[in-house]
């Protein structure tokens, strides 16, 4: 009891403004979809039908926020633990196959000092500079080139001196990552500038022969998910759909890869969480935690569950050189604090090493809790 209100006191004050900006974010992309469709030409007796429509993407929202997520935090600081630009490329390679292998749905990089600005604002693509990264701008860069499928990197991605080496890794081969002879009923694509000549919409390139019609009006550059369909005819009139990236989760349980977003320190990883009412479990892991086997762990039924790593000097330190967090004891934040690679023969685990290890652990945990939370 004691721990969950120590919880309540880091997240209270942020809980209510990220519900607020959940419920924008709802009603702004049920009214843009309305728009887009009053730009394909809908006509007066479609109302009714724009209305239904609304209806089922909140409906859609509503059903992918019940849907369990698990997320990772770690922090940027590991790169500079890296002695060259290929080394760093290699040490992001590793997290990014980590967080695949295991099915993280969302992977948040941390700054370790507190840093004005707005964390949730941060994307790498917008920084126009060629110059040599470090920390978690180049991680955040990384993990986001190589979760994106490999036929659209090219026009999302503008050639970048962090990209040097990348084409040296490893492919995630996740179920989103298609190749051309592969039909699925679901699409990662780019809008193109090039518009349709046959319907009102916009072309997509989704990695196939031929680009696909989409039944909107979007703007170019703009990654999307496609929902195919059952006809494989390319020379089809019809439009395909444009659905949200969770749509092939929710349909069919299918890993769909994995958001990636920057806080500018470990208190902004909790405040700027964007699930509606934020994490309702926080694991911390560190070689000072609580000793647990696996098998006697005993996860809470959970919506959002987060598990943080540490930097090179673990938790503790980013905790302690947050200002937000001043005063607070590191095992006063976490719901739970667990050393989960007890009896370790070196000085040191790395955190690359750390999250495959971790990740492994919680799996069976995570499994039971799941279970439970549906049998109930």
């Amino acid at each position: 009891m004691g721990k969950k209100k120590k919880k309540v006191e880091i997240e209270s004050e942020a809980e209510a403004e990220a519900e607020s900006k959940s419920n924008i974010h709802e009603s702004t992309q049920i009214e843009s979809q309305t728009n887009l469709s009053l730009l394909n030409g809908d006509s007066h007796k479609k109302k009714k039908k724009k209305k239904i429509k609304a209806e089922k993407e909140l409906n859609s929202e509503a059903k992918a926020d019940e849907i369990p997520t698990v997320s990772i935090a770690i922090a940027g600081s590991i790169i500079d633990n890296a002695q060259s630009l290929e080394l760093a490329t290699r040490l992001a390679g590793q997290i990014a196959r980590a967080a695949t292998i295991f099915r993280i749905d969302e992977v948040v990089v941390f700054d370790n000092k507190s840093r004005p600005g707005n964390s949730g604002a941060f994307t790498t693509q917008n920084n126009k500079s060629n110059e040599n990264e470090r920390g978690a701008a180049f991680l955040v860069r990384i993990l986001q080139y190589l979760e994106t499928p490999q036929y659209l990197r090219k026009a999302l991605f503008p050639k970048h001196n962090t990209l040097r080496f990348v084409g040296m890794l490893p492919p995630l081969d996740a179920p989103h990552h298609l190749r051309k002879h592969e039909w699925a009923p679901y699409r990662e694509g780019v809008t193109l500038k090039e518009r349709a000549t046959s319907s009102v919409g916009t072309l997509v390139d989704v990695g196939l022969d031929k680009n696909v019609v989409v039944d909107h009006v979007l703007e170019p550059g703009i990654r999307i998910t496609v929902a195919m369909g059952t006809n494989h005819n390319l020379d089809s009139e019809l439009p395909c759909q444009v659905v949200s990236f969770s749509k092939p989760r929710e349909e069919a349980g299918t890993y769909w890869g994995y958001k990636v977003r920057y806080a500018s320190n470990i208190s902004s990883v909790f405040t700027d969480c964007p699930y509606k009412g934020g994490y309702d479990h926080l694991i911390g892991t560190s070689e000072h935690g609580l000793i647990v086997s696996s098998s006697q762990l005993k996860l809470p039924a959970f919506r959002h569950l987060l598990i943080a790593f540490g930097g090179l000097s673990g938790l503790e330190k980013s905790v302690e050189e947050d200002l937000k967090l001043k005063g607070k004891n590191v095992r006063d934040i976490f719901n739970l604090y667990l050393n989960t690679c007890p009896h370790q023969g070196s000085r040191t685990i790395r955190t690359e090493e750390a999250l495959l290890i971790s990740l492994q652990y919680f799996q069976e945990p995570i499994t039971r809790a799941l279970q439970g939370a549906v049998s109930c």
